[in-house]
């Protein structure tokens, strides 16, 4: 599990905020460590508010995508809520050409 959001760290992925309410992504979302970064996010339970704040990705490409959508999946299979907010303009862009905008959709 990953620990609370530290914005000196580097490693990027998604970090729960102290309390567990929402995760904080930090960092770039793409091919090189789309399935690091799944498999960590896998570990970790779900924010409870379920609030993903994405206002830290630097980078995106189709593979941060496809780890949104299976996190998405993984809320509907758990019953929880997830949304994605502050996403970047790349991210919507991309989302929008997948036509997925509606199921990351804050």
């Amino acid at each position: 599990m990953r620990t609370p959001f530290d914005p000196q760290s580097h490693m990027p992925g998604f970090y729960p905020d102290p309390d567990g309410a929402r995760w904080i992504y930090s960092g770039a979302l793409t091919f090189a460590n789309a399935s690091s970064v799944f498999t960590a996010a896998a570990a970790t339970p779900l924010p409870t508010s379920g609030e993903v704040d994405l206002s830290g990705i630097v980078a995106v490409d189709s593979s941060g995508v496809a780890v949104l959508l299976a996190l998405s999946r993984r809320a509907r299979e758990e019953g929880r809520p997830l949304v994605f907010t502050k996403m970047p303009a790349a991210l919507r862009a991309l989302a929008d050409l997948y036509s997925v905008e509606d199921l990351l959709a804050a």
